[in-house]
């Protein structure tokens, strides 16, 4: 890279010219991204990185200080720092994601009961038939709505209602919260 070029990128970068932007593209463009990808492992996060930091590039031009670094240290910092700053914010997400598969909050006591304990048949009978084989169905013999439907032979719409109303009928007995967690843990 030309020094003559670096200056005259930083010039236009300094009189927030939009041409200091496409200079900054065609001439270090395939690098950033180069240091990008080395961060993420990943080219479509990659090429959200360089987007990222070339926008960051622009808003932050007024703080480039060449008595501090030359223009590609300057750009490599803030795509480095920017697809680092992306990594961890995937990596978050996605353990959050896991987090709220595995959370105590929705196993809490509930892996070690068994419907014999909770006394779940007897409190099913206590819900109109019409409800019960629908959940039996759903949660303990493992069909999916649509097999539900086809095997008691009952629309689908109406497979749907009576699931809300047996669950919610059940949400009567046990609370909510616990029913969910109930037929969760006894789902095959």
């Amino acid at each position: 890279m030309s020094t003559l070029i670096e200056r005259h990128i930083v010039s236009l970068l300094a009189e927030r010219d939009d041409k200091a932007i496409s200079l900054l593209y065609e001439n270090y463009g395939d690098t950033l991204y180069g240091v990008a990808y080395k961060v993420v492992k990943d080219e479509e996060l990659a090429q959200d990185v360089l987007q990222e930091s070339f926008i960051k590039i622009w808003k932050k031009a007024d703080s480039y200080d060449a008595s501090k670094a030359k223009l590609f240290t300057w750009l490599f910092r803030i795509t480095r720092n920017t697809a680092i700053d992306k990594l961890r914010s995937v990596n978050n997400k996605a353990d959050k994601e896991v987090q709220i598969d595995v959370s105590d909050v929705y196993n809490l006591g509930v892996s070690g009961m068994s419907p014999e304990h909770l006394d779940i048949q007897d409190n099913l009978k206590k819900i109109e038939e019409k409800y019960r084989i629908v959940l039996e169905a759903l949660f303990f013999e493992g069909m999916t709505q649509q097999e539900a439907s086809e095997e008691l032979d009952i629309p689908l719409g109406t497979i749907k209602s009576r699931l809300k109303i047996g669950l919610r009928e059940l949400g009567k007995i046990y609370g909510t919260a616990l029913t969910l967690l109930l037929l969760l843990n006894f789902m095959p």
